[in-house]
């Protein structure tokens, strides 16, 4: 047993919570944002703009989003060179094979994959065939066989999820905002999780509210400790940053969490604010305005369907009231509450 132990961490197999279920859940969700994300931000450009060479690059982008992912988990589980190159076949195949729930499909196979790909690194002379053989054979294989199955049930409990949103979406506003914005600032990938799920419609836009709540909630209520360094960092990047504030007083997320449940319902039932864009930009936030985008893209693309007759001013009333107006004023609100009665004190949301 001792030898096997050895041998795992000779090979950096290391078996974790962390190692699987934040670094290439997270890591994921770059390769995602590299490929899928990017290439419908560039379409939807070419669209607004009549440019045919914007949408073939958009395309080129968008057609990789597989191999992008797997890759980017590899990367994250330290693979070796050979590994690494190996996983676009594997992420392809798992994608391809996954349909709706590709990026889940991808995920669960590219990490078994690539453990076993890192296994064999270098234990043989012909290490050059040898390991290349082995990651894509296991990633192939296991694609054809479970990754259907895998694409099905990711896909079934998102359209659980969004289904139950449409039939109340007050209690379901308050619960996908909710959970997506607290999956948004722990060390896990709202934007995975929202992927895997493809969650988008109703569901994705309550989503989008608990996204913009944490991160620009967080941006202004920090704003006399962090002042505009801070308010970039956390309302464009990530309220990711206060997770050691957070384990230090989790007071200090009460706020954030109270503005989703706020956000979550209006837009779902008051604005009526879908994200029928990509599903990765659902728990995407504010994060270089993608959230925004993506809604903007699911407009056009409605109005292009034949689903929406126009972008109405309403439409755009929402979208900036719910990402970040309503964000901004109901968690610096709830935050002065909590600082007049002592749960919250000077420089406790302090960066470091």
């Amino acid at each position: 047993m001792g030898k096997i132990k050895e041998f795992l961490i000779k090979k950096e197999v290391i078996i974790s919570a962390r190692r699987y279920g934040v670094d290439a859940f997270a890591a994921m969700a770059q390769g995602l944002f590299c490929s899928l994300l990017i290439g419908t931000i560039i379409n939807t450009v070419a669209s607004q703009t009549g440019l045919p060479f914007l949408k073939t690059i958009g395309d080129f982008a968008s057609s990789i989003s597989g191999p992008a992912m797997a890759i980017a988990i590899g990367y994250a589980l330290r693979c070796p060179p050979l590994v690494l190159f190996s996983l676009a076949a594997v992420g392809q195949a798992a994608n391809s094979l996954g349909g709706a729930g590709g990026p889940l499909a991808v995920y669960i196979i590219a990490i078994i994959a690539a453990e076993c790909g890192k296994l064999v690194s270098k234990e043989t002379k012909v290490d050059l065939l040898v390991t290349p053989l082995v990651t894509i054979f296991t990633g192939a294989s296991l694609s054809m066989l479970i990754a259907p199955a895998v694409g099905k049930a990711a896909s079934w409990v998102g359209q659980i999820v969004m289904w139950a949103t449409e039939q109340q979406p007050f209690v379901m506003g308050i619960l996908v905002s909710v959970i997506v914005g607290i999956a948004l600032t722990l060390p896990i990938s709202s934007a995975a999780i929202c992927a895997a799920l493809n969650l988008t419609g109703l569901a994705g836009g309550a989503a989008l509210a608990g996204c913009c709540a944490n991160m620009v909630g967080f941006a202004v209520m920090s704003f006399r400790e962090n002042r505009w360094g801070g308010l970039i960092s956390q309302g464009l990047g990530t309220s990711m940053l206060q997770m050691g504030n957070i384990v230090r007083n989790p007071r200090i997320w009460i706020p954030a969490i109270a503005t989703s449940a706020v956000t979550g319902p209006i837009a779902t039932c008051l604005f009526r604010l879908e994200m029928n864009g990509p599903a990765v930009a659902s728990g995407m936030g504010t994060c270089g305005l993608v959230g925004p985008i993506g809604v903007y893209t699911g407009w056009i693309n409605d109005v292009e369907k034949g689903v929406k007759i126009a972008i109405t001013g309403m439409d755009w009333v929402g979208l900036i009231l719910i990402a970040f107006v309503l964000p901004a004023v109901i968690c610096w609100l709830f935050g002065i509450l909590l600082r007049r009665i002592g749960w919250i004190k000077e420089g406790d949301l302090k960066l470091d």
